[in-house]
């Protein structure tokens, strides 16, 4: 192992970035394709998708991962790793993740660009603005929100019942402070006093639809589909009742397009939209995939938390949408994150490691195991070979990996593999590679969980007995109500994106491990019709994060030469 690895950004900063435009070129998007955004990033123009229509398509593999712990599993560091050891196996591959939101950059996670030897570049810029797509969703999002305030002030002519109004405004910085405010205080000409709240930008159902649009004509259609509101008589308002879709198309033309960058070792990777795991489906872009999937041998994606959340979203949505299935799942697991899931561990996110983590406790290993155990189960209820990795790390013993490779084996895994990218690139993402190689080989028999024409409560079961391994859900009258009106307006026949917690399999984060015997508790259920899917929220689920004591944000800083440091 290497020695006094360098932080990231130093690592991302010392790396020769080459021009983004050979970087397109290496995997055959034209010059007149792309649009360029500096020397080291680009948009992909979507007319790209007309030429490439009768390209062969390429093995398509999705990263998830077991319950995420405060420790961090490794799972951007790893989709990017077996992107770059797919590339140093001769495969010719790209890279098809989310843009992190600045909430948590400057919050408590940080950035969202990988780490060590395997990360996306520039790194700063990734994790930063970008290319400007998430402030246009604010921007979009926002002008809506306005529209919708000046309706009720311009005599209420669609008749908005001022106490049923869903769209809130966006920011996309975690800020507890605006969770619940009130609007319209002052005078007259002030506005309509009502109260309302900011939700993080993220979680705005327009990114969730950039996420899942096939194009402009269809992010239109979309876009005047959203509902903000309901009248006085229950009958639901949407952006285009307000006349606003067209505007906020307008302002998305260029949000539209997927961005291009490049790995540490000059891999190219699409960046595009990043809803929340756990309040949205958590996966990027269906347009960045199908552009991916026409120009590569294989296409690694990505999706939010474990795979109870973001995996089993793309498959039952995300897919859906698409038209794409995967040819393989990879888990990603960690030794001290199955050692924590023995319930035997106690950590923190900023506090010092508990100190028995980094020895050898076999025993510890076999209590959590149940954990990745479930995940891979619920990889293979779609049909799809699954291959664990094992992200390595220095304290890790060759006795207690060879737990991991015979237990994940033993409970349906298809293949097991250590990966040691964070130090090694994608070196150390070889064996890895061949796992996935070998996994695709096989025959997928891709299934979903539920057909979409089966009733809401049904899909919600479903979804909650076979993946969260509930006993039973349960219903508030709020809940029962929403389930009712969507019925009755003709909402029922969508995906559903279960909203919960991305620290258990349960609704409850304390849980930890395979909690069995629970009732999932259904509190509300919301509709995204312009996104195309229902969302049950099960517990609390916050939809504006706040800052923790010492953000992430404090360490942030410009040196003397102008260049980021802190970010990581």
């Amino acid at each position: 192992m290497k020695k006094n690895i360098p932080s990231d950004i130093k690592i991302a900063q010392s790396i020769k970035l080459k021009p983004i435009i050979d970087i397109a070129k290496k995997i055959g998007i034209k010059s007149s394709e792309i649009e360029l955004y500096g020397d080291n990033k680009a948009k992909i123009k979507l007319e790209i998708l007309n030429r490439l229509k009768n390209n062969c398509t390429a093995k398509y593999v999705v990263v998830t991962a077991m319950t995420p712990t405060p420790l961090g599993e490794g799972k951007t560091v790893t989709t990017i790793g077996l992107s770059l050891g797919l590339a140093k196996i001769g495969k010719k591959v790209i890279s098809c993740i989310r843009q992190p939101s600045l909430g948590p950059v400057f919050g408590l996670k940080g950035g969202a660009a990988g780490g060590g030897y395997s990360q996306v570049l520039p790194m700063e810029d990734f994790n930063l603005h970008l290319t400007g797509d998430t402030h246009a969703v604010s921007s979009a999002h926002n002008l809506c929100a306005a529209f919708l305030d000046n309706s009720l002030y311009r005599k209420n002519k669609l008749n908005i019942d001022a106490n049923n109004i869903s769209w809130r405004r966006v920011v996309d910085i975690n800020d507890r402070s605006l969770r619940n405010i009130k609007i319209g205080l002052g005078s007259k000409e002030d506005g309509v006093p009502r109260k309302t709240g900011f939700d993080i930008s993220a979680a705005s159902e327009i990114m969730a639809v950039l996420s899942l649009t096939s194009g402009l004509k269809d992010l239109r259609k979309r876009l005047g589909k959203i509902v903000v509101a309901f009248t006085s008589a229950g009958l639901p308002v949407t952006a285009e009742d307000l006349g606003v879709a067209g505007s906020m198309t307008v302002l998305l033309k260029d949000a539209v397009k997927p961005n291009l960058l490049q790995t540490t070792e000059h891999t190219p990777c699409f960046v595009h939209m990043g809803p929340f795991g756990n309040i949205a489906h958590g996966n990027s872009s269906i347009l960045a995939d199908r552009i991916a999937v026409k120009l590569a041998d294989y296409v690694v994606t990505e999706s939010g938390f474990g795979a109870d959340c973001g995996m089993e979203k793309f498959m039952d949505i995300k897919c859906r949408y698409s038209g794409l299935t995967p040819d393989c799942v990879v888990v990603v697991c960690s030794i001290r994150a199955l050692k924590m899931h023995s319930g035997k561990f106690n950590v923190v996110a900023g506090r010092p490691l508990d100190e028995g983590l980094p020895k050898e406790n076999i025993d510890a290993i076999a209590g959590g195991f149940c954990n990745l155990e479930k995940h891979i189960e619920n990889a293979k209820m779609f049909g799809v070979p699954v291959v664990v990795a094992v992200n390595k790390f220095s304290t890790d013993t060759d006795k207690e990996i060879e737990f991991v490779r015979y237990k994940s084996l033993e409970a349906g895994a298809d293949d097991v593999a250590v990966s040691t990218v964070w130090e090694n690139g994608g070196a150390g993402g070889k064996e890895l590679a061949e796992a996935v190689v070998n996994a695709c080989a096989k025959k997928s028999k891709f299934k979903f969980l539920y057909p979409t024409d089966m009733p809401i409560k049904e899909k919600i079961r479903i979804i909650a007995t076979k993946i969260y391994g509930a006993k039973d859900v349960r219903y508030t009258p709020l809940a029962e109500e929403k389930i009712k009106l969507y019925t009755k307006l003709g909402w029922d026949n969508i995906p559903i994106c279960m909203a919960k917690t991305q620290f258990s399999l349960s609704h409850d984060p304390s849980l930890k491990g395979k909690p069995e015997g629970f009732v999932l508790p259904v509190n509300d259920v919301g509709a995204a019709v312009g996104a195309g899917f229902l969302y049950p929220l099960c517990g609390r689920i916050r939809t504006m994060p706040g800052l923790p004591s010492v953000p992430a944000g404090t360490k942030i800083d410009i040196d003397k030469n102008g260049k980021v440091i802190g970010l990581f």
